[in-house]
């Protein structure tokens, strides 16, 4: 680990630097990163290999607080313009970074994980009024953002990539077929889609199967979206409202929740599928499609917790699968989604990069800094660290779905037919 250091350094730069430089070093063991710190003094870590990455800090504070916080102060230092890119992108230090056996932290990275493990509950008190307020905070933000980097249906959640050539609005059109298909949707079937987004899965339902579909969202910006697809001949078969799940009445043959679960709250997990089994028919069937971790319960990045999802959590499936029991609900299914987060967020990645003009000129430089980062962290959390996807096929009844799998291909395959067949048709 050679050092260089200019003529004019103190004891204490020398300290410090001497500090962040024997915590980098236990790090990387592979790749190649070059830093350089604010006072100038440089050192390199790796084996050489990959591709070169070479960082420079601007402020000493900003580099004393990645040094004490990295999970939180890392983000801040690359958004607020005092740690920058000599070489490569921030995509490529976090993928370096991330990729790299964290075996062996040190006490203090450990202590401060198993502090935020133990207050995780305090900022996941998701009641009503905080619910919309978290939620706001990320999906009330202009539509223009979101179509800088989404597919053309808006679909804001893992995609399923049937082949590695899928583009992304393909990989989009698969997730919300491979989700109808467990859900084993009837012609004229009332469904509940919890947490409905911009509205296409719900739009989706209600013109491929002729279902009467009820959507509901925290979210003022995706409600009036939402409504503006109540047109045509699904027009009447979609109601979209702004609604928190615990105050909706009513029964439900089908309800299916994508990407919403990551905001109920650790805490609220019993009351969200006590809901759930009221609202279900008897014969109904629920799909919930979430992020999840492949590890032990553990709590939210506090960068993502900060600055993108407040009030958020990825669960574990020990965390989740027993709120589902105690709920009287049965699991008929669960599938695991492993690298296909990874590759939508890649695509989500490189969209926002090829427009990232258009989104400095919708907010401002360090938004578009905050938004890279948040894309490219995302990503290499999904390739490299213990997050996935799982969707999780749930009943009242052990008889309520078939016995084997294989009605799924074979219900995809017909949805192939029908849409193909709508491409064609005249509009």
């Amino acid at each position: 680990m050679p050092h260089c250091y200019p003529a004019n350094v103190n004891s204490e730069t020398f300290y410090m630097d001497k500090l962040i430089f024997k915590a980098v070093a236990r790090l990387i063991k592979k790749g190649t990163l070059r830093i350089t710190t604010a006072k100038g003094a440089t050192a390199s870590f790796g084996d050489g290999e990959g591709i070169p990455v070479a960082i420079r800090f601007q402020s000493s504070l900003a580099q004393r607080r990645v040094l004490a916080d990295p999970e939180l102060r890392l983000g801040e230092a690359f958004v607020d313009g005092d740690m920058v890119l000599e070489t490569g992108t921030i995509a490529e230090l976090l993928e370096l970074l991330l990729s790299q056996d964290t075996t062996g932290r040190p006490l203090s990275s450990r202590m401060l994980a198993g502090l935020r493990f133990l207050l995780r509950g305090f900022s996941q008190q998701n009641v009503r009024r905080r619910s919309k307020r978290n939620v706001a905070h990320h999906y009330d933000l202009t539509g223009q953002l979101y179509d800088l980097f989404l597919d053309a249906d808006r679909q804001y959640s893992c995609a399923y990539f049937e082949t590695e050539t899928a583009t992304l609005d393909e990989a989009q059109q698969a997730k919300k077929r491979h989700i109808a298909a467990k859900l084993l949707v009837d012609r004229g079937s009332r469904v509940l889609d919890i947490g409905c987004g911009w509205g296409g899965l719900a739009a989706y339902l209600a013109d491929t199967f002729g279902s009467h579909v009820t959507g509901i969202t925290l979210s003022t910006e995706q409600l009036e979206y939402a409504k503006t697809r109540m047109t045509g001949a699904e027009a009447d078969r979609l109601d979209f409202q702004l609604l928190d799940y615990r105050d909706v009445k009513g029964r439900f043959d089908r309800i299916v929740s994508v990407g919403m679960f990551e905001h109920v709250g650790v805490g609220h997990y019993d009351d969200f599928f006590r809901k759930c089994h009221e609202l279900l028919d008897d014969d109904g069937v629920f799909v919930l499609h979430s992020i999840g971790r492949s590890d032990a319960p553990g709590f939210t990045n506090p960068w993502i917790a900060k600055y993108i999802f407040p009030g958020g959590y990825i669960p574990a499936l020990s965390e989740v699968l027993p709120a589902i029991e105690r709920s009287g609900l049965v699991v008929t299914d669960i599938e695991i989604l492993r690298l296909h987060y990874a590759e939508t967020l890649k695509h989500w990645r490189q969209r926002f990069l090829s427009r990232r003009t258009a989104a400095v000129e919708l907010f401002d430089e360090r938004f578009a800094r905050l938004w890279e980062f948040y894309l490219s962290v995302s990503e290499l959390a999904f390739r490299y660290q213990a997050m996935m996807v799982f969707q999780i096929q749930i009943t009242k009844r052990q008889d309520a779905v078939p016995l084997t799998r294989g009605y799924i291909e074979n219900k995809e395959t017909r949805l192939r037919r029908v849409e193909a067949a709508k491409r064609q048709w005249p509009r």
